[in-house]
């Protein structure tokens, strides 16, 4: 059959959202995604009555509702088609208990920075755990709370997506336009090894910045003038610090294994540092500091994809599931970025999964790579007019 001749039904958008938790990442993406989609309705769920207040005031949901007020449930039996968790992973338990007790059927997904408890506390509770997708923004403020949110947090940051072989198909290209649609670009991440990853790039560098605000503010008083000098890198390596201790406590312990290994090499890499100045040996440091360097320069720049330069990626979606979970995982450990994500059906009984790449990532490797896992792979180049998305 013929490109022509396949009929592409677009996934429906998210008419109706929950989003438990109205501190600065659940606030900010209500205000966000208010603004891509004014005509949604959402619920703010929070245990503070002001919070739901000011969510209200600034136009961020359009109802809002204490945790045990029957209009969540009420919101949620009268369908709604997306729940954000956006809480603690401590408090998530009693929320999937709910939406099971309540016969929830829409998609859930969460904005914790740590899976392997969440999704566990998900496999246990939901009735239709599939439907459950882990998310992560990687996006924050050293500011708390609804005081701290604003639309624009996640324009530009990567968003942390996790799916998995039991993951309808159609959920992921859902999801994925809508955190296109706040600006961010989603990644996505198998869920055994999101935890590890965000401890190296994450939670281990919140330690290390706290870490030497303790050592500056140790000699502050002995050096009147030291805090005055700590500017310019000083306090760009050390923003994070200024985060909430409860929340970071919380996330440390909840990411303790990772978090404890990751602290440990990081113990190492110090150690050949301080053993290289010891021991006088000039080479070595030099060496340290190149590696750490070129490293640090090969970081890419903020990047603007090239629109006449989109890539589009057909593979056929017969006997195998956990496709778009299986294909979006290679595609992103290349560090290639899916603009959008279609779901092309053939027949009834057949489809084919359509991904439109920007110009970025090595699209040798992943084609390698999916023809490796055994895929049919089709590559195409497609000019930016080419690509239009009809809603």
């Amino acid at each position: 059959m013929s490109h022509q001749q396949v009929d592409h039904i677009a996934e429906p958008g998210f008419d109706r959202v929950a989003v438990v938790g109205f501190g600065l990442v659940g606030a900010s993406f209500a205000a966000a995604f208010r603004s891509a989609h004014p005509d949604a309705r959402v619920l703010a769920v929070d245990v503070d009555q002001r919070t739901l207040a000011q969510a209200l005031e600034r136009g961020w949901a359009t109802e809002g509702a204490l945790p045990a007020d029957p209009a969540f449930r009420q919101f949620v039996d009268e369908g709604c088609d997306l729940v954000v968790l956006a809480t603690p992973v401590g408090a998530v338990e009693d929320y999937l208990k709910d939406l099971a007790a309540w016969d929830f059927q829409g998609i859930v997904t969460d904005t914790a920075s740590t899976k392997s408890r969440i999704v566990e506390l998900a496999c246990a509770h939901l009735a239709r755990p599939e439907n459950y997708v882990p998310g992560h923004p990687m996006a924050g403020s050293e500011k708390n709370g609804i005081e701290g949110a604003r639309a624009d947090l996640f324009k530009g940051a990567h968003w942390i997506l996790c799916p998995d072989a039991n993951t309808p198909a159609e959920h992921f290209p859902r999801l994925h336009e809508l955190i296109t649609s706040l600006g961010a670009r989603v990644i996505v991440l198998p869920r055994e090894d999101h935890d590890e990853a965000v401890a190296v790039v994450s939670h281990v560098p919140h330690i290390v910045a706290s870490s030497l605000m303790q050592l500056a503010s140790r000699h502050a008083d002995d050096q009147q003038a030291l805090m005055r000098l700590a500017a310019g890198g000083f306090k760009d390596s050390t923003r994070i610090a200024a985060g909430s201790p409860e929340l970071w406590c919380g996330i440390a312990f909840d990411n303790k294994d990772a978090l404890v290994d990751g602290l440990s090499e990081m113990q190492e890499i110090i150690s050949s540092f301080s053993g290289a100045l010891e021991s006088g040996n000039r080479a070595q440091l030099t060496d340290l500091l190149a590696t750490a360097a070129e490293a640090r320069r090969a970081l890419p720049v903020a990047w603007v994809p090239s629109t006449e330069r989109l890539l589009e990626v057909r593979i056929p979606m017969e006997n195998r599931t956990g496709v778009v979970a299986e294909v979006t995982t290679i595609t992103s450990s290349v560090g290639c970025n899916i603009q959008s994500i279609e779901i092309d059906h053939v027949t009834e009984d057949s489809a084919v999964l359509s991904l439109v790449l920007t110009d970025e990532g090595d699209v040798g490797q992943l084609s390698a790579q999916l023809i490796n896992a055994g895929f049919s792979v089709s590559f195409s180049p497609l000019a930016a007019k080419e690509h239009i998305h009809v809603d």
